[in-house]
């Protein structure tokens, strides 16, 4: 007759590390990703808010991983949701003064056809992942 035994001793707090813990398995792939989709989020993005999107990796309330995308603009909303049509009229002076082609225009009222919503986030997400 034949017979086989294994044993092994299995010890939490390693897997505990590798798993959960800020520089385990989980937490360096979860970075990776997070910064893949940061980079595409900063090429994709118009104008100055490139320099304004930070990533960053925090604990959920059920102790999971979260990567969070930041964009700390003030027309960030404006850029991702667009604008509706609407009037744009002076409130300090009589007019309102912008250059046109390198020529300096006077205007009482402009009516603004509004901005067409640019979701660089959500496109910077689906090209990363």
């Amino acid at each position: 007759m034949f017979s086989v035994s294994t044993s092994f001793d299995l010890h939490r707090g390693r897997i505990e590390r590798m798993l959960r813990l800020p520089g385990g398995m989980v937490w360096n792939n979860m970075e990776r990703r997070v910064r893949r989709v940061e980079a595409e989020a900063i090429r994709r993005a118009p104008g100055g808010m490139k320099a304004r999107i930070r990533a960053q990796i925090r604990r959920g309330p059920t102790g999971d991983f979260q990567g969070i995308i930041k964009v700390d603009h003030p027309a960030a909303i404006y850029v991702l949701n667009g604008t509706r049509p609407h009037r744009i009229v002076p409130r300090t002076k009589k007019a309102l003064r912008f250059t046109v082609g390198g020529q300096v225009v006077f205007a009482t009222v402009v009516n603004h056809p509004g901005n067409k919503p640019n979701n660089f986030l959500k496109e910077a997400l689906r090209a990363a992942l």
